[in-house]
């Protein structure tokens, strides 16, 4: 148990980046409580991760402990035409999770009375020792910090940094998984344990093995995850992927479930025509396609008083840099060690800042450069 005199922080959003926060903080004392906007349980959201260092040395000063492995191991990397031959093969082995798999475990090891469902932030104040949440039902919280760990669309960053939105990069990325018994047998034969590309003008598509939905890594109930980047116009093309079911224009992406008729009719009919014959049996054996554009965001600040922001509420990468979510442990692991390390809360603070924002920017940039030479776009 905390003792009532230690440190406190307040955490703004209840995904991988909060928890990753939450339970690094906890490692070194301090008492927190998570609140996240949505107030249904999050257990199905989110695709593939490839597992990073970053994650397993979070875990390791987190104390968290997992049972079995976190994610599956992929030997080569493939490179297929859109008929299926095989154009390039090299050794490459690596490690992918999922985000179910991740956020079970950092949830798992968070204590559920201190994580806060269906918490709206719609304010705050600080002086220069303590900080105020206020919420839309009313409740308020009061802490020594408040890190916004609330993501691309984060409302504390609105708060502090009025006007810094996510730009648009000029595509999106399609998705979907496939329980590994629901795949035909020469599609499983090609794609099993491997990470495989198709790469087309303004194209790539690409797929990996991921643990299954309750998080086993056991041959026959692990995933296919796929992705498949593909150009979209902002404006009327984009807004028209970007609308559910129900009609409503969501910010940057569709979940499992949402997508509307005919952008599903669309999806699948382009990857009858265009993707190579295993990829097109994994498109088609996809229950729910969700979709997400692709955003770059880069802040010129992460600390501001007693209030900070981390993961994709900071910086957004793209996703061929698989760093998103290594990058939101990072800023976690390097948050507490900093704080714990330094004492002084304001002089740890601006030391992480200055570290994180390097890194930030060094990513962001890659990520750009990459993304813009795999789908041939040329920056204006």
């Amino acid at each position: 148990m905390k003792s009532p005199d230690s440190p406190k922080a307040l955490v703004i959003g209840g995904s991988l980046g909060g928890l990753f926060t939450a339970t690094a903080l906890r490692a070194i004392g301090w008492q927190v409580d998570v609140f996240e906007r949505s107030p249904a349980a999050m257990d199905s959201r989110g695709g593939g991760i490839v597992l990073q260092g970053d994650v397993l040395q979070h875990f390791r000063y987190a104390g968290i402990q997992h049972s079995r492995a976190l994610g599956v191991r992929s030997h080569d990397r493939l490179y297929l035409d859109r008929a299926g031959t095989v154009v390039h093969k090299e050794p490459m082995p690596q490690t992918q999770t999922s985000w179910n798999t991740l956020y079970g475990s950092l949830s798992s090891a968070f204590p559920a009375e201190h994580y806060h469902r269906g918490k709206t932030l719609v304010d705050l104040a600080q002086n220069e020792h303590r900080v105020t949440a206020f919420f839309a039902d009313g409740s308020r919280a009061e802490a020594d910090l408040l890190v916004g760990a609330d993501g691309a669309g984060s409302s504390v960053r609105s708060m502090v940094l009025p006007g810094a939105q996510p730009g648009y990069s000029g595509y999106v990325v399609w998705r979907g998984l496939v329980d590994e018994d629901r795949l035909t047998d020469f599609a499983k034969t090609q794609l099993y344990e491997d990470f495989v590309f198709q790469q087309d003008p303004g194209s790539l598509m690409l797929e990996y093995m991921v643990p299954g939905l309750n998080g086993s890594v056991e041959p026959g109930e692990r995933r296919f995850n796929w992705l498949w980047y593909l150009k979209a116009t902002q404006g009327p093309e984009l807004d028209a992927v970007l609308t559910d079911r129900d009609g409503l224009r969501r910010s940057h992406s569709i979940p499992p479930g949402a997508l509307a008729a005919d952008q599903e009719a669309y999806i699948r009919e382009i990857g009858e025509r265009h993707a190579n014959p295993a990829f097109r049996e994994l498109i088609r054996q996809t229950k729910d396609i969700f979709v997400q554009a692709i955003l770059d965001l880069n802040v010129p600040q992460m600390v501001f008083g007693r209030v900070l922001l981390t993961g994709d509420a900071a910086f957004v990468p793209r996703p061929h840099t698989a760093g998103s979510t290594a990058k939101a442990a990072r800023n976690a692991l390097f948050l507490a060690q900093a704080i714990d390390d330094i004492g002084d809360l304001d002089k740890a603070l601006q030391a992480w800042q200055s570290q994180q924002l390097a890194e930030g920017r060094r990513m962001g940039d890659w990520g750009v450069n990459m993304g813009n030479r795999i789908m041939g776009i040329t920056p204006s």
